[in-house]
């Protein structure tokens, strides 16, 4: 049943790789300031889940939005720099550092004055790239036409459609999102870069609901359930109201959180709560927050609100009727603060860094899962007797917790060391930090360690060794990335493998001793596989070797280029095939080395002239496989004949490693 379903999403996506992105359209205008100075504007309207990079991005990060005014008569002059929007702006992984993104919209001016004569047009070129969650296209250039008005008015607009061929490269993000690395890069792992979407708040909904069922379990909640719908079962006079009056009493929780939620997002603004998870202010001042949640977790002190508040509250829940509910549900959310606010606090914390609508919907899934119980047990009140009894294992929850507050509070001290390069908490520091935290725990759990409010334990229950098994084998797994195992089971939480002491895993060979002799042409890849990047010379090498070639249409900007390369192409059997069983040729469609002047022509199929190595290698994956996003990847035979169909971005490792032995069967017959 498995290997149906991967065969028939392998089958559906074959369909999808081979079609033409064009997902930004370009308009421009003119508003005339004063008598010689005018304001161009330039309207990039995005498709949705695509993303367009910003104009000033350091060197080595992804291709950034560039415009070129073209003057040739010389007649006007520049004022300024080109200005952009806000837009988003992430700490990306990958490239390590600061990358500028616009989703939807994006609007770019630029001042000028007439010095000499009279303008009726302009014109222009802009180059950038685009990347949604899983497509990276490459670089691609538009002119742009300005209609200049002759006479003072408002806006004289004509529209520039832009055809796009080409655009790359991510999020993240961030990930890439998380733009594509711009997520994920939902990742990472210094911040999630991908763009927000209803799969992040579902995901958020969820991590909230489960936060709310442990808040549940706490010394604080979980005695309350049985004395609350008992109340409620006993004051009304027939069950059907005591069932309403629980009902409305379960609402007004969610009302409660939700409405925190909302205040959180009112205040900070849906979209500067996005900005924060890469402040590093922020990062730090969270870090300090969910230690000291932490200390309270594990019985250091008590995070209590003013009694004086909880005794006004709770006076006004003897008013009776709605209010008097709603006012009771307000008491049981500040009595129980004690246990439930560093719970909300780090659920707060983890959405504000999603932004948008998040920290409602966190609260949302949060207080169903609190309301949740005293609807039920309201309605089914013989339910009571199946209750576990209040003790002791109510604090183990509690400390487990804090055990679990406080390995997160490394992550956003670790986002905090990458943005400013700090190399204080370098992977290797990071892990050890995780391996003592989660190997207390288990030790905890054991019943090795006692901590303030732990009662006498004579014995361990099943349930309390099956979890301190658990959290044991987690912190074994740990320890070999000290040595640069690269834990996938974690990908997203300690820094990436190059933000390390020993980059390339402790104790491992030189590199002289770990790379076998290069052929003529060929370069070292990832993961030290022989790579050409010239066309003809990986095909001539694959003559004489007998083996097929594996096409790699990709780019040095391209994020799920590199995921592919770090998390596919790293597995060991994949990685046997592409070091012995085919020759790899990848074609960098963002290389900007210019081609000699009698290798430059106009393309057939775009119109456009290609003037790099870049533009000969997305020209030729437009032109032969109606396709332009990256990565791409296609396996042929010595006549350039397709062996199978192409693949894009697949990171399952089975799939991957069945579609490269699919290629080389059929080279073979």
């Amino acid at each position: 049943m498995k290997n149906s379903i991967i065969t028939f999403m392998l089958l559906l996506s074959a369909g999808m790789f081979g079609q033409m992105y064009n997902p930004v359209k370009w308009k421009t205008s003119a508003e005339q300031l004063s008598e010689k100075e005018y304001l161009l504007k330039i309207q990039a309207e995005i498709q949705s889940g695509w993303h367009l990079y910003g104009q000033y991005i350091e060197e080595g990060g992804p291709s950034r939005t560039a415009f070129t005014f073209k003057n040739p008569n010389k007649n006007f002059e520049l004022i300024g720099k080109t200005t952009e929007e806000k837009g988003h702006e992430v700490q990306d992984k990958i490239f390590d550092m600061k990358i500028k993104y616009f989703e939807g919209k994006a609007l770019f001016t630029q001042k000028i004055k007439v010095i000499s004569g009279s303008i009726t047009t302009l014109n222009a070129e802009v180059e950038f790239m685009v990347c949604d969650d899983s497509n990276c296209l490459p670089p691609s250039s538009e002119e742009l036409v300005f209609k200049i008005p002759a006479s003072k008015v408002d806006v004289a607009e004509e529209t520039a459609t832009a055809k796009i061929d080409t655009a790359s490269i991510k999020n993240d993000t961030a990930a890439v999102n998380e733009t594509p690395s711009l997520k994920e890069e939902k990742s990472p792992e210094v911040a999630d870069t991908t763009p927000k979407s209803s799969k992040g708040l579902w995901s958020i909904f969820i991590i909230s609901f489960l936060s709310g069922f442990a808040a549940l379990l706490t010394p604080c909640v979980f005695p309350m359930i049985p004395m609350t719908v008992s109340y409620f079962t006993k004051q009304s006079k027939t069950k059907a109201a005591g069932i309403r009056n629980a009902l409305i009493y379960g609402f007004s929780i969610v009302i409660i959180y939700v409405l925190l939620g909302s205040i959180v997002t009112a205040v900070f603004g849906a979209d500067s709560l996005n900005a924060l998870s890469t402040n590093v202010w922020f990062n730090l001042i969270f870090f300090i927050l969910l230690v000291v949640f932490a200390c309270s977790f594990l019985g250091a002190f008590e995070i209590m609100l003013p009694n004086a508040l909880a005794n006004k509250v709770d006076s006004q829940a003897d008013r009776g009727g709605l209010i008097g509910i709603f006012f009771m549900a307000l008491a049981l959310a500040i009595v129980s603060f004690s246990c439930t606010g560093p719970i909300v606090g780090t659920l707060l914390v983890e959405a504000a860094s999603k932004g948008g609508i998040a920290p409602i919907v966190g609260m949302l899934g949060f207080s169903i899962a609190i309301a949740l119980p005293f609807s039920l047990f309201a309605a089914f009140p013989g339910w009571l007797n199946a209750l576990p009894k209040s003790g002791g294992w109510l604090n183990t929850v509690k400390v487990v917790l804090g055990f679990l507050e406080l390995a997160l509070a490394f992550k956003f001290l670790s986002n905090a060391d990458l943005v400013l390069q700090l190399h204080w908490l370098e992977r290797e520091v990071f892990l050890a930090i995780w391996i003592a935290v989660f190997g207390a725990l288990a030790f905890y759990l054991f019943g090795k360690i006692t901590l303030p409010h732990d009662s006498p334990l004579n014995h361990i229950s099943v349930g309390r060794l099956s979890l301190g098994l658990v959290v044991l084998a987690f912190t074994i797994y740990l320890i070999p990335g000290l040595w640069g195992a690269p834990l996938k089971l974690i990908s997203g939480f300690p820094p990436a493998m190059h933000y390390s002491e020993s980059p390339d895993g402790f104790g491992s060979k030189s590199e002289s001793s770990a790379k076998a002799p290069l052929p003529e042409g060929a370069e070292y890849g990832p993961h030290n596989i022989i790579t050409f990047h010239n066309y003809d010379k990986g095909m001539e090498f694959a003559k004489k070797a007998g083996k097929p070639v594996l096409l790699d249409f990709t780019g040095y900007a391209c994020v799920n280029c590199r995921k592919m390369e770090e998390l596919v192409w790293s597995d060991p059997k994949v990685l046997g095939v592409l070091n012995n069983d085919v020759v790899l040729i990848s074609l960098y469609v963002d290389d900007k080395k210019e081609l000699p002047e009698n290798e430059q022509y106009v393309s057939e199929t775009t119109g456009k002239k290609i003037k790099t190595i870049g533009n000969k290698w997305s020209d030729l994956q437009i032109k032969t496989y109606k396709a332009n996003a990256q990565p791409f990847y296609v396996i042929v035979d010595h006549k350039s004949a397709n062996l199978t169909e192409p693949s894009a971005y697949n990171p399952d490792i089975t799939a991957y490693y069945n579609w490269l032995q699919s290629g080389i069967k059929n080279f073979k017959k």
